[in-house]
């Protein structure tokens, strides 16, 4: 009509609400009477959105599950996990559940992945917001994906057990969990590198006796520390030894040695140098703390309180390979790893073998502790595939390589990792491009 304008629609403003920390969001708080809820329960869930770095946005479906939990007493408590599918995906498809234990090595809990891998997260120097480029591989691989926040609310960096529980009560949330469509059978394979690593290796310690009825097919363990008090001595006073301050942070409140020994031997000086190590993300603990020993910050001498039975005792607790995992492994280890050395992790996969665990151990000798996040991980990704396909095992094997990169499979492993960081910087949906593994049936399906 002549003189009529068509009116236009305004222009809606996209305002991105900013993800609060777990601290302050409602969404973490226990409900009322949870304590008395099986193990695993899902209490709450929500939608999220997912980025890279918080700033891009990762096309996948992605919940957040509260759910009950334990903590290493055994005391009720509640846990988060975030739980992925690849974009598009039919929730009614077969598909394996891949739990993934990011390197989370922090008090802050602003290194979590509930929070890290939201979209707006403030989580500058958290390994875990480097690691969804792993999370994004599995995914087109068609798998689903869980990554709890295996630290706990507390941000129990270095805890043993603990790690195991939430992980594994994290994976029964997400069978339960309707909107994924997984089997109550379902699948599972394990995966972390570094302090995940270490996560990792308390899953499949704990799994066996926690959590028995889980169909726990295989886990690739890259680089799990093996013994953390060793680690505290030989990173004490290095380039790094703004971890094992972390440690102390963290355990402080578990172990009441160390905690006599934060509040009657500290100096000053040490109270700040705990204090940093405690708000900081590992990044900026390395970069902060570097060439710190804690010795410095002690009235009495270090060499001393460790040799104390309170001290050797903790030590003992912390270290892994006292419960000997019932699925298959994989451990990929640098022989020059800077951070954790090589005979920590030889020691680790000799007390599961003689726990009676079967252990593939591959041995790079080219590469160091960072360098090797990325380049174990198509080697990680093929050895659970396999496992995801019922393929069979070769039992006890050692394999030392110039590096694991260095073979087609590996090198066409590192051109679909590329392909995968494209779409993930540039936000494209992270669809499944591989089959599924086929449905094995056997005795656990029956």
């Amino acid at each position: 009509m002549a003189g009529h304008r068509r009116r236009r629609r305004p222009v809606e403003e996209v305002v991105m609400t900013l993800p609060l920390l777990p601290s302050a969001d409602p969404f973490h708080r226990p409900p009322r009477g949870f304590a008395s809820a099986p193990a695993g329960t899902v209490l709450r869930s929500r939608r999220v959105e997912v980025a890279l770095f918080g700033l891009v946005p990762q096309r996948v479906s992605a919940w957040q599950l509260l759910y009950r939990s334990c903590d290493l007493h055994g005391v009720p408590e509640v846990a988060v996990t975030t739980v992925l599918l690849p974009a598009d995906a039919e929730p009614g498809e077969d598909r394996p559940l891949l739990a993934f234990q990011t390197a989370m090595d922090a008090v802050s809990e602003r290194c979590a992945p509930s929070y890290a891998l939201r979209r707006g997260a403030n989580a500058l120097g958290a390994v875990t917001q480097i690691e969804w480029l792993l999370v994004a591989n599995a995914l087109r691989r068609g798998w689903a994906v869980s990554i709890a926040d295996h630290e706990g609310p507390h941000g129990n960096f270095g805890a043993p057990r603990e790690p195991g529980y939430r992980v594994l009560d994290g994976l029964r949330a997400a069978l339960r969990f309707a909107p994924l469509g997984l089997a109550p059978d379902a699948r599972i394979g394990v995966w972390g590198y570094s302090g995940g690593g270490m996560a990792s290796s308390w899953v499949v310690e704990m799994a066996p006796t926690y959590a028995p009825e889980l169909n726990l097919v295989g886990a690739a363990l890259g680089a799990p520390v093996g013994d953390p008090g060793q680690v505290f001595v030989r990173l004490n006073g290095g380039h790094f030894a703004g971890l094992p301050a972390i440690v102390i942070a963290a355990l402080r409140r578990l172990y009441p040695a160390l905690g006599r020994v934060i509040d009657d031997e500290l100096t000053e000086e040490g109270r700040r140098f705990v204090a940093i190590a405690e708000r900081a993300t590992p990044a900026a603990a390395i970069l902060r703390l570097a060439g710190k020993k804690f010795d410095d910050f002690l009235a009495t001498p270090l060499e001393e309180l460790l040799a104390t039975p309170a001290f050797v005792e903790m030590f003992d607790d912390l270290r892994l390979g006292r419960n000997a995992p019932t699925c298959p492994l994989l451990v990929v280890q640098p022989v020059h790893d800077q951070v954790i050395h090589v005979a920590e992790i030889n020691g680790q996969v000799a007390r599961y073998r003689r726990g009676g665990a079967e252990v593939t151990y591959v041995l790079d000798r080219l590469s160091e502790h960072f360098s090797m996040l990325a380049l174990a991980a198509p080697v990680s990704l093929n050895w659970l595939a396999d496992r995801f396909a019922g393929e069979p095992t070769t039992g006890d094997v050692d394999t030392t390589v110039w590096s694991v990169a260095a073979s087609p499979s590996g090198l066409r492993g590192l051109v679909e990792m590329a392909t995968t960081a494209v779409k993930v910087v540039l936000g494209r949906p992270l669809r499944q491009e591989s089959p599924t593994a086929p449905r094995i049936v056997g005795e656990r399906a029956a």
